[in-house]
């Protein structure tokens, strides 16, 4: 295996050879795509596993919609169109010739959905409607790393219907919070949540809120979003409902979703020097058992008491890596690097024992343990400290790394240093927010709770504050 960089050296460089050596991802012979090797796909399907099942909890049915769109329909709601023109890929030939219209390869499906959301939608007994797809997009990326920023990517999108805006309030609320449930249950990463500022909204919506992660370099990275998309899209679809008074009402919209963008944020979050470190709610192997013998009589015994631990071990996630062209030690780097939470070492002196050597990807901590006591209850609690352990890790991180600057000198200090989040008061004006970016490339990742910007001024024109921002700079 490739030596992979020092992460504190050169954190790019770190990151992409973390995915190929843990075996997550390749590129494609597309520029910008990526190939997602089994172990890669693996932790996306472990992924869409619970997402799907809290998606359903919101009463969110799944669906799927084409592909392709027609351009009259992407082009009917005008802030949309134009929020996503620069990064679409558009179809203008099939079967040799060429169309009469041009089709849109979905950068999101707002569009598209809406369309049939018209024809479904009548009164007022059809809502709400909550619809939700897992499926790929297309983004006509200029920059892209795997994982993080791609050209083509996989995601779930939610799309409601609701006759209030106090019920798709509710919705982009329950998004919101079943994400940052999902980033600290499954994949152990502390996030902040809130409403993202006026110019950083989604096209064509009333509002947006996310959630953010810091990744060990001290970047952002958006996690989760939800939108309020008001009434705007049912006015250009023609999506209206009779009222229980009979009159004709556009319903309230929201969308919200979740990539595998994720995926890349499980590496930047948890990763260390050695490669990946997996929560073990997520990990495609919770355990793996390394065998050690040099003779054929030490291999026969030494597989036989390997095989009674996977049995002892019940469901869950053990492999038992039991390759003969592979030394021991090559072993130990493989897993390491691909984030098994828990590795087991057993060779001869451990059976003399009747223990085996047990050792914790999350501290590095490596203890003998007696054989019997290795099963699966004992391990699973085990597993769950390791889960605790790295979101305690992270969550001391990344409230390390955030800090309230009162002047521009303090904020461009801490972003040029070491970077975090950064709170600061803010005017509320694109000019200031922009300023700050030309100057340090952070950007306002959401906005706080604006009484605490009362009294204070803007860090950059002086002015009143208005909002309380979180600036940090982001993938």
């Amino acid at each position: 295996m490739q030596k992979i960089a020092d992460q504190t050296k050169d954190f790019p460089q770190w990151y992409l050879d973390v995915i190929a050596e843990a075996g997550l991802a390749e590129h494609a012979d597309v520029k910008g795509c990526i190939i997602f090797k089994p172990y890669g796909y693996a932790l996306w399907e472990a992924i869409q596993f619970d997402l799907n099942r809290r998606i359903k909890e919101q009463g969110v049915e799944n669906a799927y919609f084409p592909l392709l769109i027609p351009e009259s329909i992407i082009a009917k709601e005008k802030d949309h169109v134009e929020g996503f023109a620069p990064e679409c890929a558009v179809v203008t030939h099939g079967g040799g010739k060429e169309l009469t219209e041009k089709l849109y390869i979905r950068p999101t499906s707002e569009t598209i959905i809406y369309a049939t959301f018209a024809k479904w939608i009548q009164s007022h007994r059809d809502l709400p409607l909550k619809i939700n797809q897992w499926a790929n997009v297309v983004r006509w990326e200029m920059r892209t790393r795997p994982f993080l920023r791609t050209l083509e990517f996989l995601w779930q999108e939610g799309h409601t219907c609701h006759a209030t805006k106090e019920e798709a309030d509710a919705m982009v609320e329950g998004a919101l919070q079943m994400y940052a449930d999902f980033d600290r249950e499954m994949l152990a990463i502390p996030v902040m949540s809130g409403r993202k500022p006026e110019h950083e909204k989604f096209a064509g919506a009333l509002y947006t809120l996310s959630t953010e992660a810091l990744a060990k370099d001290g970047k952002a990275i958006q996690a989760g979003t939800s939108h309020n998309l008001g009434q705007g899209f049912s006015q250009a679809y023609g999506v209206s409902f009779l009222n229980e008074a009979g009159k004709a009402t556009l319903p309230w919209m929201t969308s919200w979703g979740l990539s595998t963008r994720i995926i890349g944020t499980l590496i930047v979050v948890h990763g260390d020097e050695k490669g990946l470190r997996l929560p073990p709610k997520i990990a495609p192997i919770q355990v793996v058992i390394v065998p050690i013998y040099k003779t054929d009589e030490e291999k026969k015994n030494v597989l036989a008491a390997a095989k009674k631990l996977v049995t002892s071990l019940g469901d869950l996630r053990v492999k038992l890596d039991d390759r003969d062209e592979k030394s021991p030690g090559f072993k130990f780097n493989e897993w390491e690097v691909k984030g098994v939470p828990v590795r087991i070492e057993l060779g001869p002196k451990d059976l003399e024992k009747k223990a085996v050597m047990l050792c914790r990807r999350d501290t590095g901590e490596k203890q003998s343990v007696a054989m019997a006591s290795c099963t699966k209850d004992s391990m699973q609690t085990i597993l769950d400290e390791i889960q605790d352990s790295l979101y305690e890790q992270a969550k001391k991180y990344m409230e390390d790394h955030t800090t309230e600057a009162d002047s521009y000198d303090a904020l461009q200090k801490v972003i040029d240093a070491d970077g975090g989040f950064v709170w600061a008061p803010w005017d509320g004006t694109l000019k200031t927010a922009n300023a700050i970016k030309d100057k340090t490339k952070a950007t306002i990742r959401l906005l706080g709770d604006a009484s605490k910007a009362k009294g204070k001024k803007d860090l950059v024109s002086g002015d009143a504050a208005k909002e309380w921002a979180l600036f940090a700079k982001a993938y």
